[in-house]
């Protein structure tokens, strides 16, 4: 079982130029290239532990580090035995969420959603094999990571991913899963790539999907896809602790007002 951490992309980022593109910037790719070496990192990385994340020489990685540094996108850490990412990068990631019409449009109707409903209430958005949470609005038990905007999580296993996977065909969804890491959240993770069909499967008739223990243990959770011209563009998720609710109860309780809601954003999008 794993922790529950970053999710991967299933597409892997390319950094290198394909063949006959004359617009590619090599420059700025090696650039963004030293910035993710620390999507799976929990500590400030020197200079060498860059390099090797980023697969850059030490001299191409000295270079750009210096610039991003200069620029405030990478900052040296507290106690100046390495480099983090800069506060600057935060300005850009409010610029991705403030211009996002699903944000714009979703913000409004699920703060209405946390009145009715006391509990978790998450905006994700759909990026291939995994969720990543563009709004959240917490309940009293929350962890570290349940509370970043930018986390991102496996669309296989959780509530909302699943339920934008119900928005696309079967052979669509086989494929997304052929890319997927399958991997044990907890006991009850579902692995099996037929198993999860057959619940994708569920959601679509249902209209929402419904995880209980398979990615955070104790918990239950609401997942209702959003679409935009036919296409999954993000879910809406509703999650509850096990210790006060059953799995039927909150089913009744968060599914209507969920799957309501999220009709009146894709009627505004």
């Amino acid at each position: 079982m794993r922790p529950n951490v970053r999710t991967t992309p299933g597409k892997e980022l390319k950094f290198e130029a394909e063949e006959g593109d004359a617009l590619f910037v090599r420059s700025a790719a090696r650039a963004m290239q030293v910035l993710a070496a620390f999507h799976g990192v929990n500590k400030a990385l020197s200079l060498s532990e860059i390099a090797k994340l980023s697969g850059l020489d030490r001299s191409a990685t000295q270079r750009i580090v210096h610039t991003l540094a200069k620029l405030d996108y990478v900052r040296r850490s507290s106690d100046d035995r390495g480099y983090l990412p800069g506060l600057r990068l935060l300005d850009h990631t409010l610029d991705v969420l403030r211009l996002d019409p699903l944000v714009q449009k979703a913000t409004p109707v699920l703060l209405e959603l946390r009145r009715s409903l006391r509990e978790r209430i998450d905006l994700s958005l759909f990026d291939d094999t995994r969720m990543i949470y563009a709004f959240r609005i917490q309940s009293k038990r929350e962890t570290f990571y349940a509370t970043l905007v930018g986390h991102s999580v496996p669309a296989f296993a959780t509530a909302g991913g699943r339920a934008a996977l119900s928005l696309m065909t079967d052979d669509e969804v086989r494929e997304v899963l052929g890319r997927s890491e399958l991997i044990e959240y907890t006991a009850a993770t579902r692995t099996d790539p037929e198993e999860i069909l057959e619940q994708v499967r569920i959601a679509r008739t249902n209209g929402y999907a419904v995880i209980v223990d398979e990615y955070l243990r104790g918990e239950v959770a609401i997942g209702v896809g959003i679409s935009r011209d036919g296409r999954p563009i993000g879910a809406i998720h509703v999650a509850g602790s096990l210790s006060e609710w059953s799995q039927d109860e909150f089913e009744r309780q968060a599914a209507p007002v969920a799957m309501e809601a999220a009709r009146d954003i894709m009627a505004s999008l």
